[in-house]
């Protein structure tokens, strides 16, 4: 990463006064609206995260969808699991399918695997990258995620 990042957009406004007099830089968050809550780390912390849907230019719309964390080994990306089922109308039944998606995940959350997270669609944010996530819901599944066929 860079040596030293900015907000770009809290540059323009002014030092804001903290506790007992001590300079705090200001910092520039946003509500993105749905019906879904600003996280208190996107309010409070440090970080500077230019395709963070609360803290920088990027607009939520379109689909909103679920899915389970599969991965998490990249930088501020994870990999999503979507499960769905298909109707064969041969034999009058459904089989089980399942997508996975690349997902921009902000520093504002920290998502493990297995956890159910809800994201937004936003504009492309790289090769294949056109979601972020807007919430986490911690789950308790045991053993690997990946076998687990659950709808949402």
């Amino acid at each position: 990463e860079k040596a030293f990042q900015k907000q770009g957009a809290a540059t323009a406004m002014k030092k804001v006064l903290g506790k007992k007099g001590q300079k705090k830089a200001a910092r520039y968050w946003k509500s993105v609206g749905l019906g879904f809550a600003t996280p208190k780390e996107a309010k409070d912390g440090s970080y500077v995260d230019k395709k963070c849907p609360f803290t920088s230019n990027v607009n939520i719309r379109g689909a909103i969808l679920k899915g389970m964390v599969v991965s998490t080994k990249m930088k501020r990306t994870i990999i999503i699991r979507r499960n769905y089922l298909h109707y064969i109308k041969k034999f009058n039944r459904f089989e089980k399918r399942h997508s996975n998606m690349a997902v921009h995940c902000s520093p504002a959350f920290e998502p493990k695997e297995g956890d159910i997270v809800t994201v937004g669609q936003c504009r492309p944010l790289s090769k294949t990258v056109r979601f972020n996530v807007l919430k986490v819901e911690k789950n308790q599944i045991f053993g690997n995620p990946r076998k687990v066929f659950m709808l949402f």
